[in-house]
């Protein structure tokens, strides 16, 4: 399918922010000296008097992320996923999530296909940390029809919100205008063999891995979650009931993200076996993003061997 049009989400993030700030006058957005990178230079262009440069100071950027919010401005704050979640995150905690005040963290260069940039930058481990922040809405979406739809639904909704968006170029295969809604899944693929639950760039493996599998006989039911926080509880559920098998798919590490929010729930609701497909308790290191995806297993290939293992168990 080299046909199919790649975009990375961080542009998608960018260009949201710029539709969005010809419609609404109290969007601002502050960044980290890394415009260029998180794709907010767009609507600097687009909106000069609206941008703030805090420069690297991320904690700071997020206090005053959190003032103008407290203004009844929607402040939408970027930088790195790594910057944004893990040196922000005592300002984020009290600042922020305490008093849910409305801002909206665009968090850009997650996971491992940062690539090139090594491990301090490959960041894995922002899903468990804004977890831990209650009330804070968690969005990692699959690709940039998602991620425009996940940006505007971000601003509309009232409270912090946490998004993560990619450097590489990844398959677009949402049609425009599919009905996206905070905290709800879709299933893109039936099937009652087992379930591969996906969120991010893994999404687009997770479907190439069903059609592999349906060639040689499982049927996976293959589901799309961009939400992590909050859940939705009730296509996890049912997929548990109808396949009695899941896998979950992430770029994060296989502790605190995806796999044991969906394990969570399974544990207390459903009992089901499980099998977590992410980044197994290791740092990354520098490397081209695609290579170091299928090293670290991040990839349709390896979602179809724990899958035809998983179903002969």
């Amino acid at each position: 399918m080299a046909d199919v049009k790649k975009i990375a989400t961080r542009d998608s993030y960018g260009n949201a922010l710029v539709e969005l700030g010809k419609e609404h006058d109290n969007l601002i957005v502050f960044d980290a000296d890394l415009a260029g990178s998180t794709k907010t230079g767009v609507f600097r262009k687009a909106f000069p008097d609206r941008h703030f440069n805090c420069g690297i100071a991320e904690g700071n950027m997020m206090a005053v992320a959190a003032g103008a919010a407290a203004m009844g401005m929607v402040a939408f704050a970027s930088s790195f996923a790594m910057f944004a979640s893990g040196r922000a995150f005592e300002q984020i905690r009290n600042s922020i999530g305490y008093p849910q005040l409305n801002v909206k963290i665009g968090a850009t260069h997650g996971g491992i296909s940062v690539g090139e940039d090594g491990a301090s930058h490959q960041c894995c481990e922002d899903f468990a940390l804004m977890r831990s922040i209650p009330g804070m809405v968690i969005m990692c979406p699959a690709d940039d029809v998602e991620a425009r739809a996940a940006v505007k639904a971000a601003y509309e909704y009232k409270g912090p919100v946490y998004l993560r968006f990619g450097r590489l170029a990844i398959p677009v295969f949402h049609e425009e205008g599919f009905d996206f809604q905070i905290g709800k899944g879709e299933v893109l693929r039936d099937g009652t063999d087992v379930a591969i639950i996906a969120t991010g760039l893994m999404t687009y493996e997770a479907i190439q891995a069903g059609e592999a599998l349906a060639a040689q006989g499982i049927h996976a039911r293959v589901i799309n979650l961009c939400t992590i926080k909050p859940l939705d509880e009730e296509i996890v559920l049912a997929a548990a009931k109808d396949c009695g098998k899941i896998i979950t798919c992430e770029e994060h590490s296989i502790i605190g993200g995806l796999g044991e929010a969906v394990c969570s729930l399974l544990s207390e609701k459903l009992p089901t076996p499980v099998r977590r497909i992410g980044v197994n308790d290791e740092f990354g290191h520098s490397g081209p993003a695609v290579p170091l995806l299928k090293e670290f297993g991040l990839s349709a290939e390896h979602i179809v061997e724990v899958a035809k293992n998983f179903c002969k168990e």
